[in-house]
């Protein structure tokens, strides 16, 4: 740990501005930005006694070793600036919101020629439209279900309507009317566009214009005796108001707002938001996070603002959003809310009314949302670490394994040797930090081994060396280590997370003794000592540690030995997948693949124009220049791979024993002949 004092700035070198902060440890890895409207003021806080200091901010100043500011202009400059850090650095001291579920939305993509509506889940795409999120997918297909009557909308895959195009026959919702069938031509573009606009306009609220046009028309219908018609008329308003039925009036005023209340204890917090569009509930969504920095309710709601509104724009931030506690900067955060919007927005606690009672409504629901976090959590982190605990006793560990990596060698056959490394952190997977090896045959400029053949064990000592080299890489920028063996040095630090620059407490490897001490080896060669080791043999699910001839037998029951055999079958499963996938180009691949600057649609072209790599490598570099798109160069470069790859054997008819004459043509996206040509 570090003292707060070794780094604390000079007095007066701060400057009494507005700002934003990041505090970076001993790797030079951003942990913690925050803002204030003085610099000097807020840092000063940080540097007083530790004792004095909440228990996460004196951890905070503590794991630190330096601090650096950027002073900017106003408080809404800070703001904006702090939510791009926090979201750039990924600090591991700030408040991270993370969704309790995914969401869906209803979306329409109106970025598309004939726009679809569907439902849809992640991240918000550019030019599609959307309303939401809501708690389960089924309600919003019930509300499309209802509307398609009146708004025949497609619904269809792009794949379903390019099937129909062809055939010149719509799907079914085409013949039961809940879809104006723009694939084969009953409406033109122009007039489904304007379909799916009135469908997002009554989604967005503007339902009382369009339900009085519609009743106009019912009534008219049924003066000039179209009886049909007005029938039609009548059920298509019925159906609209059962759609609205179920998202019922909450706020008699037609208010555009989002409510915002939060649930908190000493640790954890749970925030829900409604979003009320026209009166109505059109979504709700909600957010739990560990409250890792001294941080208060006003405090949860600035980082929920940002996070809610930090990639919105236009109508999707809306007119007035209801807080249960007002941030310490709200006017900065009203204008950077307005900014988005492009008006203005009002940001205010309910006293009263309607608003007040529909806040407790949330609150409830965020009480609701916290206390299933924590029971569903509570068996977790007890398994969890009691699981940690146990591996720490078998293997005689100083403390609990926090950081586990996991190693695995995949080939088949001795061809295509990779790795996978995986991570896992207090027992759950970090998918982010997952690695996977080509397996090369050397160490740093070395040559170990040619890198091929059924070599686990060197295989092993290679993966190891190359990912802990890595991290001393990092290290050297503090000068813990001189970097050797003539290895590159790595791009100027910007604080962000690096590949491999946080060691793990324990290195598994998926094996027995031979693998086993390959690791540590390894890890001793780069004079690494405080890095705990061992394997997971699988016959009968044996721990192996260096050094000792009979290997750690863990109960069966274990939850130590389930975390583990957890961890190693994550490896295997990544190995095997990265193997697959680099087998499977090599055996796809051509010796077209291996002429420099030819695209796959160049391939394509020379293929369909030739018939088949035989006929290509029989042809001159003047009739290879009359493919469109193929210069002379290029033509010479082809004919020169070709000659100098080895033709693949004659196809043979296994029933006759007769050699097959090639003359068919080739598919068009074929880059090889019969087989693989090397």
């Amino acid at each position: 740990m570090a003292d707060p004092s070794s780094y604390r700035p000079q007095p007066g070198q701060v400057p009494d501005s507005p700002g934003v902060y990041r505090f970076r440890d001993e790797h030079r890895r951003v942990i913690y930005v925050g803002k204030a409207k003085s610099l000097r003021q807020r840092l000063a806080n940080y540097f007083q006694d530790v004792a004095g200091l909440h228990p996460r901010t004196a951890t905070m100043v503590t794991t630190a070793a330096s601090v650096e500011w950027t002073v900017v202009s106003t408080e809404v400059e800070a703001l904006q600036l702090e939510y791009s850090w926090i979201k750039e650095y990924d600090p591991r001291f700030n408040v991270k919101y993370r969704d309790d579920k995914s969401y869906p939305s209803l979306a329409v993509t109106l970025n598309e020629e004939y726009p679809r509506v569907q439902v849809m889940r992640g991240p918000k795409k550019k030019g599609v439209r959307y309303f939401g999120p809501y708690a389960h997918a089924w309600a919003i297909r019930e509300t499309v279900d209802l509307m398609l009557r009146v708004f025949p909308v497609r619904t269809c895959s792009a794949g379903v309507f390019k099937r129909s195009a062809q055939i010149g026959r719509p799907c079914l919702l085409g013949y039961i009317g809940k879809c104006s069938a723009p694939c084969v031509g009953r409406v033109t573009p122009e007039e489904h566009r304007e379909l799916a606009e009135d469908f997002c306009d009554f989604m967005a609220g503007r339902t009382g214009a369009y339900l009085s046009r519609l009743e106009r028309e019912m009534h008219l219908a049924a003066e000039d005796m179209e009886y049909e018609k007005a029938a039609r008329l009548r059920d298509d308003i019925g159906a609209l108001r059962r759609a609205m039925e179920k998202n019922a009036v909450v706020l008699a005023d037609a208010t555009d707002a989002d409510l915002i209340a939060v649930a908190e204890d000493e640790l954890e917090a749970a925030v829900q938001i409604f979003h009320v569009r026209g009166g109505r509930v059109r979504g709700q969504r909600g957010w739990v996070t560990d409250k890792v920095e001294a941080v208060d309710t006003t405090g949860l709601v600035e980082h929920a603002l940002q996070q809610l509104y930090g990639e919105e724009k236009g109508e999707a931030v809306p007119k007035e959003v209801l807080v249960p506690a007002l941030p310490e900067d709200t006017p900065a955060l009203g204008q950077w809310l307005a900014e988005r919007r492009g008006s203005q927005v009002s940001l205010r606690i309910p006293q009263r009314g309607d608003k007040k009672a529909l806040m407790e409504t949330v609150h409830r629901n965020a009480q609701q949302s916290l206390a299933l976090h924590k029971t569903k959590r509570a068996s977790d982190l007890t398994t969890r670490s009691r699981a940690l605990e146990e591996i720490a006793e078998a293997l005689e560990l100083d403390g609990a394994p926090l950081r586990i990596e996991c190693f695995d060698i995949s080939h088949l056959q001795g061809d295509d040797v990779v790795a996978s490394m995986v991570v896992f952190e207090d027992g759950l997977a970090r998918k982010s930090e997952y690695r996977r090896f080509q397996v090369k045959g050397r160490v740093g400029d070395t040559q170990v081994w040619h890198g091929e053949g059924q070599d686990d064990v060197r295989s092993m000592h290679e993966v190891v060396s190359r990912r802990f080299r890595r991290y001393l890489l990092e290290k050297s920028r503090t000068g813990e280590w001189d970097p050797q063996d003539g290895e590159d040095g790595l791009p100027e630090d910007d604080g962000k997370p690096k590949r491999f620059a946080y060691p793990p407490q324990l290195v598994v490897v998926d094996g027995g003794q031979p693998q086993v001490a390959a690791a540590r080896r390894a890890l001793d060669e780069l004079g690494i000592d405080d890095v705990a080791v061992c394997g997971l043999a699988k016959r009968l699910e044996e721990v192996w540690v260096p050094g000792e001839d009979d290997p750690v037998v863990l109960p069966r029951t274990s939850e130590g030995l389930y975390l583990l055999q957890r961890v190693r079958d994550e490896a295997h499963r990544f190995a095997i997948q990265y193997q697959r996938s680099k087998r499977g180009k090599r055996l796809k691949s051509g010796p077209l693949d291996e002429v420099p600057g030819l695209g796959e649609s160049r391939k394509r072209a020379l293929v369909k124009h030739f018939g088949s790599v035989k006929k290509l490598r029989q042809a001159t570099i003047d009739q290879i220049c009359e493919v469109p798109g193929i210069g002379r160069k290029t033509a010479e470069t082809v004919a020169a791979a070709l000659a100098g790859a080895v033709p693949a054997g004659p196809a043979v008819n296994t029933a006759t024993g007769e050699i097959i004459e090639d003359e068919n043509p080739a598919p068009a996206g074929a880059s090889s002949e019969r087989g693989t040509e090397q």
